[in-house]
């Protein structure tokens, strides 16, 4: 009895930490939708004709809020077709703060990938100037999607706002823009330091810029406050620089 007792409470832990990573189904047309419709893919598109290049933006631990959709329209607002998709709500949640691994960085490329293939069959749409972009959970994903993928990966840039970057090197695949507030105690620069020195030597180069003073989610222009143990909040000067540092970024890679 002692060890069904055992082997029970064994099973019942790994059932409790093991990441949820299955998403109900796959994305199709179908799951597209207007800006804020709330649709599982929320696409921002520019006037006129097209072709445009396209950015997918993953969203970070507390789903797609004004943030996420404030970079949406920016970069609607610059020429880009962006795509958020939901990476939560087709996984049974709504907020993994706190537990990041519910939803794991592999989960969040693959749907990078998903909308990536979504984007590349839309004839507005061109397919070899697609970038993918996050903020802090979804930059995780970011990271995972530049490294991650068979064939050719289907992004010529990604951008990682405010990452866990990982503790190993992961070779990315992808041409990759880091940026990180060194006073941020959520995703700490530290790490970023030390992941862009390891991928020094890889073929694909990884920028990192470290803002002085700035905190987690510093672009989001909220006051700082705390949230799940960590302070958060906006840094105007680091948002000053961020903003054109991306736009310069993606225009140099996707244009």
């Amino acid at each position: 009895m002692r060890a069904l007792a055992a082997a029970l409470l064994t099973v019942g832990l790994v059932a409790a930490f093991a990441p949820r990573q299955v998403w109900t189904r796959g994305l199709a047309a179908e799951d597209v939708g207007p800006p804020e419709s709330g649709a599982r893919l929320e696409l921002y598109r520019p006037e006129g004709p097209g072709p445009f290049p396209a950015v997918v933006v993953l969203h970070p631990c507390n789903g797609i809020g004004r943030s996420t959709r404030r970079w949406a329209r920016r970069l609607r607002d610059w020429g880009y077709l962006a795509a958020v998709p939901d990476s939560f709500g087709p996984r049974g949640t709504a907020n993994v703060c706190g537990h990041g691994i519910d939803v794991p960085a592999s989960a969040r490329a693959e749907d990078a990938f998903a909308t990536a293939a979504i984007l590349a069959a839309r004839p507005d749409v061109r397919r070899d100037r697609m970038a993918v972009m996050g903020m802090s959970h979804g930059a995780g994903g970011v990271l995972a999607a530049a490294a991650e993928g068979p064939g050719s990966p289907p992004f010529a840039a990604a951008v990682a706002l405010y990452p866990w970057c990982p503790s190993r090197t992961v070779r990315l695949r992808t041409e990759t823009l880091v940026l990180v507030g060194d006073a941020d105690d959520w995703t700490p620069a530290p790490r970023c330091i030390a992941f862009a020195a390891r991928e020094a030597a890889q073929a694909q180069p990884l920028t990192l810029k470290v803002y002085p003073g700035a905190l987690h989610a510093f672009d989001n222009g909220a006051p700082v406050s705390t949230y799940f143990g960590h302070r958060v909040g906006g840094d105007p000067d680091a948002a000053a620089d961020a903003v054109p540092r991306i736009r310069d970024f993606l225009a140099g890679r996707l244009r």
